[in-house]
């Protein structure tokens, strides 16, 4: 492994029609950033336990009228591993500075999951930057007070094998099946996550480098993000840039009945539910592209 945690030999790109790969270097870390299509910018965040690649159904979709970018996290997909720097706060400071990296002054933001959350730290962070956001599949920083966080937390028991540090490395490296059980799980029974993308996202992980860079990334959302979400940390800072939180009907993680009501703390966000799972814009690309256009379009 060289500086920085830069994991060599690397494993190659999945192919994707129209999909260009480009690496910027941003506070000393080599960023790999996806990139398709044409027109107004569009960045896409992932979420955990994935990379770029899951977003190879909607790129293609957002192409159409969007120049698209999809950045992978520090430490995740081709994007280099150093051992620090997982905290939200600089998983902020990283994607700000990938933005300056690639020109993009302004930009709409779709985040999935964890990527999500990320979304919601970045638009709080630097407004100024986003015109809109779409979260998918993710929870938000204002949850209904009724709905405290032993009531809906149990449906992340899953992170509990994969955050613990010295154990979630471990699990990740040795015990693959549990990231493609869960990715499975997640969708139910769509053809939108074909076998073959579960098994590249299980393995990614598998590398010394790319478990430890996933603990920590999950430990660290424990010791900063969870805490400051119980105490209500969130509900004094004020959400201005227009977003929209899509959820899936049958999404087992992610329920809208926390996430409903936020309006008490911005009117800037709403919520919407569709038919579909935990990965939707892998299971409808279709659906996720057209209300990503109409939310967009309203911004």
């Amino acid at each position: 492994m060289s500086a920085r945690g830069r994991v060599t030999p690397e494993r190659p790109l999945p192919v994707v029609e129209g999909v260009t790969h480009r690496f910027v270097t941003v506070r000393g870390v080599r960023f790999h950033v996806a990139q398709a299509g044409a027109g107004e910018p569009v960045v896409l965040l992932h979420g955990f336990p994935q990379h770029w690649y899951a977003w190879r159904r909607l790129m293609p979709e957002l192409g159409r009228d969007h120049r698209v970018f999809a950045i992978d996290l520090r430490g995740c997909g081709w994007s280099d591993a150093p051992g620090d720097g997982y905290d939200s706060a600089g998983l902020v400071e990283d994607v700000l500075g990938v933005l300056d990296a690639l020109g993009l002054e302004r930009v709409r933001l779709v985040g999935h999951q964890s990527g999500g959350w990320l979304g919601f730290r970045l638009c709080l962070a630097a407004p100024a930057r986003f015109s809109a956001f779409l979260a998918v599949n993710s929870a938000h920083p204002w949850p209904r007070r009724r709905f405290g966080l032993p009531l809906y937390a149990w449906r992340y028991w899953y992170t509990a094998l994969w955050e613990y540090p010295g154990v979630g490395r471990r699990v990740l490296r040795h015990w693959p099946g549990l990231t493609r059980a869960m990715l499975r799980y997640w969708a139910g029974r769509s053809a939108g996550v074909e076998e073959g993308a579960v098994r590249e996202f299980a393995q990614a992980w598998t590398a010394p480098q790319r478990a430890r860079a996933a603990e920590q990334l999950l430990w660290q959302f424990v010791l900063h993000d969870i805490p400051a979400l119980a105490r209500g940390g969130f509900r004094g800072q004020r959400l201005t840039v227009p977003t929209l939180v899509l959820l899936g009907d049958r999404d087992p993680v992610v329920r809208p009945q926390p996430l409903l009501g936020a309006q008490e703390s911005t009117e800037a966000l709403t919520v919407r539910v569709v038919p579909g799972g935990h990965l939707l814009a892998e299971e409808a690309p279709g659906v996720v592209a057209a209300v990503a256009r109409e939310h967009f379009g309203r911004a």
